[in-house]
């Protein structure tokens, strides 16, 4: 270990769990890990890697606890009705990874704070290419100093910033989650009008390259629409629990959001159609099913 090595419990070992995991051990820190699947996060314990049976047994020694939970509902029953909040010392920073509601974020803060734990909320954007490489979006919400303090995570993961109060950081993600889901949409439906109107999909793809339309998205995601390769990076079905949040977020708030209602519909579509498991971009097939199109 290190001079400046933390005790760092993760809780969650999934698709960015594990490789979350991985990078803090490889930065030195001692790491402790817990899946509800045991099995998922053995092959950790060949890195070192203290693997538990209970959130609890995970959590006891730590100085931080990371969790990338599935959803507020799962975080709510691991720290509160699993025990890892009560075997987590006074003092302990928990910094909550996953992706859940601003209100939920909020809950638990105030919650551990009864108890003398620290809370930030601190979703990511990147997937599992940004996970493996350190290279991850982070969005903070917390206290100033807790932010400060969870700079050795956030520095193996990748770049942080602090966006404002508890639950800021949950709402950046939606924001962000709604940029994602509604422009996949506009790039799949332009492709596709395209491509009924007689173009090359795979032409008319490079030729707005570099121009105003030009996006993250319509690099990757549209290569995925041209390829239809819609193995699952990010699925439709998280999309569509994202865009559900983010309309329940602006429902709290008295915020009109239309364009993310339409979009809400149309991934419950695809959803209720099979397409579930897919990768997100494939909305595109939902919409060329829409129009008789392959």
């Amino acid at each position: 270990m290190t001079t400046s090595s933390l005790c760092i419990a993760v809780l969650g070992i999934g698709m960015m769990g594990d490789p979350m995991a991985r990078r803090l051990r490889q930065a030195g820190h001692e790491v402790h890990a817990w899946n509800r699947t045991r099995s998922k996060a053995e092959p950790l314990a060949a890195m070192g890697i203290a693997v538990h049976s209970t959130p609890a047994d995970a959590v006891r020694r730590a100085d931080i606890v990371v969790s990338l939970l599935e959803s507020g509902p799962v975080v709510e029953q691991v720290l509160f009705q699993n025990g890892a909040a009560q075997a987590m010392r006074p003092g302990t920073l928990f910094i909550d990874m996953a992706s859940i509601q601003p209100r939920e974020a909020r809950d638990h803060a105030a919650r551990l704070g009864e108890i003398g734990i620290s809370h930030l909320d601190a979703p990511v954007s990147g997937g599992t290419v940004g996970a493996e490489n350190g290279t991850l979006a982070i969005m903070a919400g917390g206290r100033t100093e807790d932010f400060a303090r969870a700079q050795s995570v956030f520095s193996a993961l990748g770049r942080a910033t602090h966006v404002g109060p508890h639950g800021s950081g949950q709402l950046t993600k939606l924001a962000n989650q709604m940029i994602v889901g509604i422009t996949i949409g506009a790039v799949a439906e332009a492709l596709l009008f395209a491509a009924k109107g007689g173009a090359d999909m795979a032409k008319v793809r490079e030729a707005i390259q570099g121009g105003f339309a030009d996006s993250r998205i319509l690099q990757l995601h549209g290569q995925r629409m041209v390829s239809r390769d819609f193995a699952p990076k990010g699925r439709m079905a998280v999309q569509l629990k994202d865009m559900r949040n983010a309309l329940a977020t602006a429902h709290e708030i008295g915020f009109d959001a239309p364009v993310t209602a339409l979009f809400e519909a149309l991934y419950a579509d695809g959803v209720e159609h099979g397409l579930g498991e897919l990768d997100h971009s494939g909305l595109f097939v939902e919409l060329a099913s829409r129009n008789a199109m392959q």
